[in-house]
């Protein structure tokens, strides 16, 4: 069987479709890739996209992708909800078929030698193929956002591990490592409160005391007026979807405010929901390999 990984860049654009296509245009045209999905999200003005294929094919997709994004995002002039650090803010490998965590963090530290030295880009490597324990959780190495780094970069501490150790003047720097699959899943509340979101997201989130595996952060969604708890579930086998959205329901009620829905950002594990579903409809005995028709097809 051939090696596969999965690469999941996302990149500081969620509002002008022209330059959205022509980012994502560089993995479609990218041989040996196959582009699985990207989507874009106007308040956080980012977009996610989502290819797999065989290693090398991969990794020199993800250098035009981030190439075309220095091109073409001016991080001067860049406003969103979601914290960033760079054009192409973030850069992991996935380990999908054949593939050991080990070779992913050889893409990502190749990506990173690539990007430092014929872009111009400080990089930092993170997750798996973080070379510190300080550098392993992404909020830690993007702490500051892409203001804060025109400092933050100047600390011996944050030395970057590839590139100069000056901030790209328009591109910024760049994380990019090697993890499992997460799910990017948000909530959205019932309130226009950014507090309160901000408060249940604190309370959810494993740093906070809350959920293991669960990352978690307020946002304000300008074109609905509400508020949203968004986050990233780093281990959706350990804590599943449904464990969240409950918690967050229960730490909502506290504030008098109601789930309106939630939202699953990107491709996810068909076991996830299925997961879910048995949950919440109280299904017993069920067999997901045996019972559900598109995986015996």
């Amino acid at each position: 069987m051939a090696k596969i990984v999965e690469c999941v860049p996302n990149f500081s654009e969620g509002r002008n479709q022209e330059k959205i296509e022509a980012i994502v245009g560089e993995v479609r045209k990218s041989a040996g890739v196959t582009l699985l999905d990207y989507s874009s999200d106007k308040d956080h003005n980012r977009s996610v996209v989502t290819f797999i294929g065989e290693p090398q094919a991969v990794l020199e997709a993800a250098f035009r992708l981030a190439s075309k994004a220095a091109e073409l995002i001016n991080m001067e002039e860049h406003h969103g909800e979601h914290p960033r650090m760079g054009a192409t803010d973030v850069i992991p490998f996935i380990p999908v078929q054949e593939m050991e965590m080990s070779e992913c963090v050889a893409l990502a530290e190749q990506l990173g030698e690539k990007m430092g030295t014929d872009l111009g880009i400080p990089v930092y490597l993170y997750e798996s193929a973080a070379r510190s324990q300080q550098r392993r959780n992404l909020a830690d190495v993007r702490r500051g956002q892409y203001e804060g780094f025109k400092e933050k970069i100047k600390d011996p501490e944050w030395v970057p591990d590839f590139g100069p150790a000056t901030l790209h003047p328009t591109a910024g720097a760049t994380a990019v490592g090697a993890r499992e699959y997460l799910i990017a899943y948000n909530i959205n509340l019932d309130t226009a409160n950014l507090d309160i979101a901000n408060q249940i997201a604190r309370r959810v989130r494993e740093k906070g005391g809350g959920l293991a595996n669960v990352k978690a952060m307020g946002v304000f969604l300008e074109d609905r007026n509400i508020a949203q708890v968004s986050m990233n579930l780093v281990n959706y086998k350990k804590t599943p979807i449904y464990r969240v959205f409950e918690m967050v329901k229960m730490e909502a009620r506290r504030y008098g405010v109601n789930a309106l829905g939630s939202e699953v950002i990107g491709l996810v594990p068909v076991d996830a929901l299925i997961e879910s579903a048995e949950y919440y409809l109280q299904i017993e005995d069920f067999n997901k390999d045996s019972q559900i028709l598109e995986k015996i097809l």
